[in-house]
């Protein structure tokens, strides 16, 4: 499956974004717990930017199509965010382990 079917090309730049975003958080005070939400609401915001000033919202359907597309996308790039940080500390922490061990 790739992630390119789900998620609008120019919205993949979201996902560094939030990268970035979530290591500002990771500095701050909030709980960790809490970063995967914050993202998600920032991913959501930054999608719905996005969608509501490329595209003609004229009417009540294509509110909806907006806020709907803004919301998804921006879930998906929040998740494959989180993802990607998840995958990036397995692999520093399996490669710590290995030196120790060796």
């Amino acid at each position: 499956m790739d992630y390119q079917e789900f998620i609008k090309p120019e919205l993949l730049v979201l996902i560094p974004v939030l990268l970035c975003v979530g290591a500002g958080i990771k500095k701050s005070n909030i709980q960790d717990t809490s970063i995967p939400l914050i993202l998600g609401a920032v991913g959501v915001l930054l999608a719905g930017l996005y969608v509501f000033a490329t595209d003609p919202v004229n009417g009540s359907q294509a509110v909806a199509t907006a806020v709907f597309t803004a919301f998804t996308q921006g879930v998906l790039c929040a998740g494959a965010s989180v993802y990607a940080h998840q995958i990036y500390k397995q692999a520093t922490k399996a490669g710590k382990e290995d030196e120790l061990n060796g």
